[in-house]
């Protein structure tokens, strides 16, 4: 049973829409504020995979829907969860909203998942928005778990 609770990041990067769309669909940018390997380019109807080397984890992405510059719609994750990536033009540059949703979690779980999903995505978005605006690699995602050596 699919809850009715979802997700929600945003973030204001100030680059062009075409831009910020790219470096979501394109693994070569990508790579330099998300998941260090990808199996491919987001494409409609394609299914990739995304690696996280550090932390061991992969992930099979399902591509559902692609309108350019737009929307990417998504399903991933161990428990199979909806994840929309909306891209708004602004004055300033471009609206980014990550929508998560369909937790099949319930009680405690669905509070970790919340919480994981919204700050995981919170930090991707931060590490976009470095990376796009300013050509750093914040190394935000790597540094999030570090080893505890």
């Amino acid at each position: 049973m699919s809850s009715n609770v979802y997700v929600e990041a945003q973030m204001l990067i100030r680059k062009p829409v075409e831009d910020v769309f790219e470096a979501f669909i394109n693994p070569e940018k990508t790579t330099n504020f998300w998941f260090t390997k990808s199996t491919g380019k987001l494409e409609e109807g394609k299914t990739v995979t995304w690696e996280w080397e550090m932390y061991g984890v992969k992930n099979v992405v399902k591509v559902h829907e692609i309108i350019p510059n737009q929307l990417i719609r998504t399903e991933w994750g161990e428990h199979s969860t909806n994840v929309d990536y909306e891209f708004k033009t602004m004055e300033k540059g471009t609206l980014v909203i990550i929508k998560s949703y369909g937790f099949s979690q319930t009680g405690e779980d669905l509070l970790k998942v919340i919480n994981d999903n919204t700050g995981g995505f919170t930090t991707v978005l931060d590490g976009c928005k470095a990376y796009l605006e300013h050509g750093i690699n914040l190394r935000l995602i790597e540094d999030k778990f570090p080893a505890k050596k």
